[in-house]
């Protein structure tokens, strides 16, 4: 007997018709002689639903209640799958992630996971039932609700899927598995059969929406088998784990990210501390910085560029301008046109020439880089983003259409 654990997302349990869907394949799942934990997101647009019934009231909700009421999408989906299960006459209950022992730490809207006691959740599987868990929640050490953030129901599922030792953690979703690039860009992308965690982990953080990548890191931290499949076609996902045979291919993957912005703060003094206090006062308002890059030194001035998300290009303008006398810098250019193309590959390392024939796509189809940055198993580029697509597509075309 294996223990299988079932993520679906919020199109998969839309409406009636796809909740029997999902209903189905769960039941059959459990049919083959396996036990069943299934973590579910909110119906379709419920969330942002949620959001503007809160807007209406109030235009700057306390993130606790905001936890309180996002948390009910979830439960309003696990009902559903439950109602539907029963209906087809097997044994199933719902939990809530204060329930299934789903405990975090105190963040509001942005919770991590501390641990999951997943005691009753045992307790529920020795009674031979189909046990499904209300994703994207937690509770805090003051018994509140506390949501996961973007993602949360994939990393609820991952989280269980570890604690409880499953054997395989399979990701739901409306696409069949994990794409050289977004099918919906390229209409000749190539579905993988298996990616490394540390490809995967790249992808997700470039922009690829199939897995968040926290539940990436989690997997690969302890050894979690995942699956990416689709809840329409039924067809053969992609495996999602270590020492995958695509480490023999140059790239497994282009991503695009369209939430970015560029930031560049102009002659700044060019002396030791500098850079440190700049990305200090950042992380202390807990933004992300990613492509980083810092101009040469002259006349006792320096000049340091880089990229945050979009979303927090505004908030980002306010801190540094609150603190432009303590950092000592002329001038900030905020340009959040821009997006961020990359390709990910594990034998990048061992082949040379990717970058070249990267920046060959690039030019070809007469796009401009701003930024570079590289690591062992990705290039990224920065670029205007109204190229963006037409970037994906020539460096797809330049990779995998050979």
């Amino acid at each position: 007997m294996s223990l299988i654990v079932q993520k679906f997302g919020g199109t998969s349990v839309a409406n009636t018709e796809r909740l029997m869907n999902v209903a189905d394949i769960v039941t059959s799942t459990y049919k083959a002689g396996n036990q069943v934990v299934v973590v579910v997101s909110a119906q379709g647009d419920t969330t942002d639903d949620f959001i503007e019934k809160a807007a209406e009231l109030n235009d700057r909700p306390s993130k606790r209640e905001m936890d309180v009421l996002l948390s009910a999408g979830e439960q309003i989906s696990m009902a559903l799958l439950a109602m539907a299960i029963q209906k087809l006459g097997y044994p199933v209950i719902s939990l809530t992630g204060w329930q299934a022992g789903i405990e975090t730490d105190i963040n509001y809207s942005e919770a991590r996971i501390r641990k999951v006691t997943g005691e009753r959740i045992r307790s529920e599987l020795d009674r031979n039932r189909i046990v499904i868990v209300a994703g994207f929640q937690g509770i805090n050490k003051q018994d509140d609700i506390t949501t996961l953030g973007r993602g949360g129901s994939d990393t609820t599922a991952v989280a269980i899927a570890a604690s409880l030792g499953a054997d395989l953690c399979q990701i739901y979703t409306d696409v069949d598995g994990v794409y050289t690039a977004d099918p919906r860009i390229v209409k000749d992308a190539r579905k993988l059969d298996e990616i490394t965690y540390d490809e995967m982990l790249e992808l997700a953080t470039l922009g690829a929406q199939v897995l968040h990548n926290r539940s990436v890191e989690m997997a690969k931290k302890y050894n979690v088998d995942l699956e990416v499949v689709s809840s329409f076609s039924r067809n053969p996902g992609t495996k999602v784990k270590e020492g995958s045979d695509m480490e023999k291919m140059n790239v497994s993957g282009v991503a695009r990210d369209n939430n970015c912005a560029r930031v560049a703060i102009i002659n700044l003094p060019d002396e030791p501390g500098v850079a440190f206090k700049v990305f200090s006062l950042l992380a202390k308002h807990k933004v992300n910085i990613d492509i980083i890059l810092q101009s040469v030194g002259q006349k006792n001035k320096k000049s340091i560029t880089f990229t945050i998300q979009q979303d927090k290009a505004e908030e980002v303008g306010k801190i540094l301008a609150a603190n432009k006398e303590q950092l000592g810098f002329e001038d900030v250019s905020i340009n959040t046109g821009v997006a961020k193309v990359s390709i990910v590959g594990a034998g990048m390392a061992s082949n040379p020439g990717v970058a070249a024939k990267m920046f060959e796509a690039l030019a070809g189809a007469g796009i401009n880089i701003r930024m570079i940055s590289t690591s062992e198993i990705k290039i990224s580029v920065l670029i205007n983003e109204e190229d963006s697509e037409k970037a994906v597509k020539a460096i797809h075309e330049k990779f995998f259409n050979v």
